[in-house]
């Protein structure tokens, strides 16, 4: 282990005879209670899981602990501290936790960011963050930074913090969930890319995840930067949430792309370009990592073609704003696969980027209800119990020439163990029809 860090957690040892609660035990959440434990607190962990074992406990020493079952007073009895999980709204633990004053309730990334004196970049908003995040991670590595990429994406921070290796330089991809718990997080250059309907299951209204992602810019002073998208220039009052140097882009500064099809990269890449401007990179460092970047898949990704079909891979597009940055990238004829758990929105709004371009819609699987009743007057719909079903049809009605397009609008969750899933199944079934 990074020698430094030994001695900051020996000689800080913050938690000392204190209890520790660590609520969700994912990734981030054990990530985060071996980090307590680094610190001297003593670890429980609490889950709604009643199948999880004490193997979660282990390295967290004799006197860690793990609760299972839905959350109850018992399980937050006596916490000097509580870190959430991301997947844990605060509202969801707070009438189980006693006069616990709310600013000891914290996220795995604010827990993390106490011990992270690196150069920050963060990234947040509905969509591209991942491609902007890894876009970022690419070209500093090619100009010959080392680089730790992660939190929402990949590696959680605090996994960083108890490894063994050190960064020039910490990209952070940051969700609303993290952020809404964070009070010291102070990136060098922060990101917000858009923001559209999404996650509403887990925020109460628009109004607090709007609020949740420009967190990312509460602590800034004015020698850091806040990048954020134009087209909400009448939505935001920067003076209202930050004191740090804005920048706006408009996806004019770079043309577009072949390795990163479509409008909203644009927009992608000058944020990109603007926070790795803040910390010292040039245009043309810049410019040459951005040749040779290749977008992440499930991301409007083609995957193939059959007896002159395009197929489309855009399983992450898992909110209807995806769905209409997919659209815009082709002319048509579309046929569109749509389904699985929806997040929120209004279906109506994607008519119109729809119209002259998809030719059919298949749904599959949950959603239904969303989709068919907004959508149908528009256009030739059915509805398949799952995706391969779906596919089938498309394909049975598709000409040479035509694009069959998955981009759901929606999580996986009600037939995949996550969207990586659901586009490696659409490219079995593709591999199947050929």
């Amino acid at each position: 282990m990074d020698s430094a860090f030994v001695k900051l957690v020996t000689s800080t040892r913050m938690f000392t005879d204190r209890l520790a609660i660590v609520a969700g035990a994912g990734r981030s959440g054990l990530a985060a209670a071996k980090l307590l434990h680094r610190l001297g607190a003593t670890v429980r962990i609490v889950d709604a899981n009643e199948n999880l074992t004490a193997d979660v406990l282990e390295g967290l020493g004799p006197n860690a602990q793990l609760m299972t079952g839905p959350f109850c007073e018992a399980q937050f009895a006596g916490a000097d501290v509580i870190v959430l999980s991301p997947g844990v709204p605060v509202r969801k633990i707070l009438p189980y936790t006693g006069d616990l004053p709310e600013r000891k309730i914290i996220s795995e990334l604010e827990l993390a960011v106490w011990f992270a004196d690196e150069p920050k970049i963060a990234i947040t908003g509905t969509n591209g963050k991942t491609t902007t995040t890894a876009l970022i991670e690419h070209i500093l590595k090619e100009s010959g930074r080392t680089v730790f990429a992660g939190a929402n994406y990949g590696t959680p921070l605090s996994e960083y913090i108890v490894g063994q290796e050190r960064a020039d330089v910490l990209v952070l991809e940051v969700s609303s969930f993290q952020l809404q718990n964070c009070r010291l997080f102070r990136p060098q250059a922060a990101i917000l890319l858009n923001v559209s309907a999404n996650h509403l299951d887990y925020h109460e209204d628009m109004a607090e995840y709007l609020a949740a992602k420009l967190k990312i810019f509460e602590r800034q002073s004015r020698e850091e930067l806040a990048i954020l998208p134009a087209d909400m220039r009448d939505e935001l009052n920067p003076s209202e949430f930050t004191r740090a140097e804005v920048k706006w882009f408009d996806g004019t500064a770079f043309p577009e792309q072949p390795n990163l099809p479509g409008a909203h990269n644009r927009l992608n890449v000058e944020a990109a370009w603007l926070a790795l401007e803040k910390i010292g990179l040039s245009r043309s460092e810049f410019e040459a990592g951005l040749k040779t970047f290749r977008g992440k898949p499930h991301r409007i990704e083609e995957i193939g073609s059959v007896n002159g079909v395009r197929f489309i891979d855009d399983s992450k597009g898992t909110n209807l704003d995806a769905v209409r940055a997919a659209l815009t990238t082709f002319k048509g004829p579309v046929r569109l696969l749509l389904g699985g758990v929806f997040k929120g929105g209004d279906v109506r709004e994607l008519i119109p980027v729809m119209r002259d371009r998809v030719a059919e819609v298949a749904l599959f699987g949950a959603g239904r209800e969303h989709f068919e009743p907004a959508l149908k007057d528009d256009f030739k719909i059915s509805w398949h119990e799952n995706l391969e079903k779906a596919v089938r049809t498309l394909f049975a009605g598709s000409n040479p020439g035509d694009t069959i397009l998955l981009s759901p609008g929606t999580a996986s969750f009600d037939a995949y163990k996550g969207y990586a899933a659901r586009g490696d199944d659409f490219k079995r079934i593709m591999e199947e029809l050929s």
